[in-house]
């Protein structure tokens, strides 16, 4: 008899899995079978850093050439979009809408499918938008590392977030799409482990923000990650699961309770 069962995934394909799906990165995805998405959802947190990295580069480089805050807050929020083609905001649009529409999860998952965006999902984007520029903004108003560290850690913990939303308890809405090739792909420990080193190094690059900075910035992370599994409890119990728009809403909500955690204290 022939063995079918995938071959484990390496170290590449990984990397080539977490990259080619949650980044729009000229990586070519070569594998996409279970080990192959287990592997890369347990590396979504180095995809978010490469993207908070962009992100942080693209504000500082705007106030270095003489930009204030504010200018600098919409680049940093727009290179994580450019860098995903919007599918998180359009995916955080679409759950609004869904969740917003009070339909049986059938129905509400037939609305988040539609290409159109409706009210709830205008308002929902304006807002989250709006808070996340807002946050930025306070934060390279008090320094340029303050900022880029903001926007780095806000990423992180929102690829963190799709991390943990991979775990064995947690069923795909639908048979296809994304959320169906991951949903469940992630051991339990190895989804803890990812959280536990992402809040770990948000706390060590805190340091450079003064003798609480550490604590803050944890805090922060830890805010996002719960921000987004209050969303995704509540998509489970609505919709039955998650899909490839819950993923986009819950880096969205990780990303914006980070940065408003940040503003407090």
């Amino acid at each position: 008899m022939t063995d079918t069962t995938p071959a484990r995934a390496t170290a590449c394909d990984a990397l080539r899995f977490a990259f080619g799906t949650l980044t729009v990165l000229p990586v070519r995805l070569t594998r996409w079978d279970r080990p192959a998405a287990r592997g890369g959802m347990l590396a979504a947190p180095l995809a978010g850093l490469v993207v908070g990295a962009g992100a942080a580069a693209a504000g500082t480089a705007l106030l270095a050439l003489g930009s204030g805050p504010l200018l600098a807050a919409v680049a940093s929020v727009a290179v994580p979009a450019v860098l995903t083609r919007g599918l998180h905001l359009d995916g955080l649009a679409d759950v609004a809408d869904g969740l917003g529409s009070g339909k049986p999860a059938a129905d509400a998952l037939r609305i988040m499918k539609q290409s159109d965006i409706g009210p709830f999902g205008v308002v929902t984007l304006l807002l989250v938008l709006l808070a996340q520029v807002a946050a930025l903004s306070g934060a390279y108003a008090a320094s340029p590392l303050r900022g880029a560290l903001a926007a780095l850690t806000a990423a992180v913990t929102a690829r963190c977030a799709l991390t943990l939303a991979c775990r064995p308890s947690v069923p795909a809405a639908r048979p296809e799409g994304l959320g169906a090739a991951v949903a469940g792909a992630v051991p339990v420990r190895g989804a803890l482990a990812a959280g536990v080193a992402v809040v770990a190094s948000c706390a060590a690059w805190g340091v450079f923000l003064g003798p609480y900075g550490p604590l803050h910035t944890a805090a922060a992370a830890a805010a996002g990650l719960l921000g987004a599994e209050l969303l995704l409890r509540r998509c489970v119990s609505r919709l039955g699961g998650t899909t490839g728009d819950v993923f986009g809403a819950l880096a969205e909500t990780a990303t914006t309770a980070t940065l408003v955690t940040l503003t407090l204290g």
